[in-house]
């Protein structure tokens, strides 16, 4: 090693951002383990590299004592004495034993740990980068499929989409790009391992920004989502300014906004309703498509009767219970859907009760 190599290292430092201390102590750390491995380990040993020339000295550490007991790790006082008249006991006394052939091994060293320092800070880099962006999305094209986890390649970084994370039907092939939802960024000794999502509601909410712009500009609010990945979701959006219609912004002209992001969830349905600070409105408007008569709440309980016609009743519970799973999910609201027949038999009952024990 020589002073090259030190504006090597000084290079590396401005161009990667690694401290050129820690780099040498590093390496003095890595030299001083190929000294023990090639040349014994018996004794106690320090390895110095000048922070000047690049040269580096191997020094064996001796401590002082009155009775000498093992040479390799001690010195005796009168020795001691005769190289530097100042020592004492329990003092350490330092011996350049520099082999003469531990160049070519030094530089083989060096090389190795700069190297591997070099890796470190790159995924630091890369780490840092995305934990940044954790629920944010990312563009990725699928890289490999192994034991059903997806691999998707982001450029200097790789994602894990887990069977977990993945859509319901949804089949993803080598060279496809999509996009997803960054879960969470761990840091692990092989590198940053970034996990995503393709049924997270976030990925909705991140997309919809990406097109809309009245809401990235949060001129309309995105108030609630409720989705089931794969199949249908709703949203609740609301605008701040009244000149702004918060449904037509997020549909698009044509429907084509909208359309963009039912493309790239591979076909799931999106209702988009309009959110209402008059709760007996907001839970018409969440059961839509269906058409709601009325509406009858119990505010402390949270809980909402809802009346629709007869040959809605269907379309408002939603297939498997759908529909109405996800508009109480989205206003945080307990909704019992009936009909009109239904009703009127309720009524009928709650009459005849009431004359009965009059």
């Amino acid at each position: 090693m020589n002073h090259e190599f030190l504006e090597a290292l000084y290079a590396l430092e401005k161009e990667k951002g690694i401290s050129v201390d820690i780099l040498l102590g590093a390496i003095e750390a890595a030299l001083l383990s190929a000294y023990k491995r090639n040349f014994g380990t018996a004794q106690n040993a320090r390895v110095h590299i000048n922070r000047e020339t690049g040269d580096f000295q191997v020094f064996s550490q001796r401590t002082v004592v009155e009775k000498v007991e093992d040479p390799r790790l001690q010195i005796s006082l009168e020795e001691a004495q005769k190289i530097d008249p100042r020592y004492q006991v329990g003092e350490i006394v330092e011996t350049e034993i520099t082999p003469r052939n531990f160049g070519r091994i030094a530089a083989q060293t060096a090389k190795q740990v700069v190297m591997q320092r070099i890796r470190e800070a790159e995924r630091d880099l890369i780490y840092e980068e995305y934990v940044s962006r954790e629920g944010d999305i990312v563009t990725g094209v699928v890289q490999r499929i192994e034991q059903k986890n997806v691999y998707l390649e982001l450029g200097k970084a790789e994602a894990v989409l887990t069977p977990g994370e993945q859509m319901p039907g949804e089949v993803y092939r080598p060279g496809s790009r999509l996009k997803a939802y960054i879960l969470e960024v761990r840091k692990t000794t092989k590198g940053p391992q970034i996990l995503v999502s393709r049924t997270h509601p976030g990925l909705l909410k991140r997309l919809l920004e990406l097109e809309v712009p009245e809401l990235y500009e949060g001129v309309v609010e995105l108030m609630a989502i409720a989705r089931e990945a794969g199949f249908r979701s709703k949203i609740a959006v609301y605008s701040k300014d009244e000149n702004v219609d918060p449904v037509g912004a997020c549909v698009g002209p044509k429907g084509v906004r909208i359309q963009n992001i039912v493309q790239e969830l591979n076909g799931e349905k999106i209702d988009v309703i309009k959110w209402n600070p008059d709760y007996s409105k907001y839970i018409a408007a969440s059961l839509s498509p269906a058409r709601v008569i009325a509406v009858e709440i119990w505010e402390q309980e949270k809980i909402a009767r809802v009346i629709v016609p007869d040959y809605q009743l269907s379309l408002a519970i939603g297939k498997d219970g759908q529909n109405a799973r996800l508009a109480a999910k989205l206003t945080g609201w307990k909704i019992d859907i009936k009909s009109e027949s239904q009703m009127q038999e309720i009524y009928r009952q709650e009459y005849a009760e009431y004359y009965a024990d009059a």
